[in-house]
């Protein structure tokens, strides 16, 4: 994970905590735009790991074809 991976999600629950602060004290009108914030941050986060995950699997996949075929023409060599 990125820096920026690691950085997005703590900030998300923090912005929910100090909205949950603020909608005991000040009602939910002053804190709805942080939980808006924090559910955007949220999504970003989820975006982008979802993202990674697709990378490193892809990957993974090309990874174990590459294998496969040389296993094969190796076999092919041999015979």
């Amino acid at each position: 994970m990125k820096l920026l991976d690691v950085s997005i999600f703590p900030v998300a629950l923090a912005l929910i905590v100090v909205g949950i602060h603020q909608t005991m004290v000040r009602g939910i009108g002053f804190s709805y735009s942080l939980f808006m914030f924090a559910l955007g941050l949220l999504f970003w986060f989820q975006l982008r790991r979802n993202k990674a995950r697709e990378i490193s699997e892809s990957q993974a996949k090309k990874t174990i074809s590459r294998c496969l075929s040389s296993s094969i023409l190796s076999k092919e060599r041999i015979s």
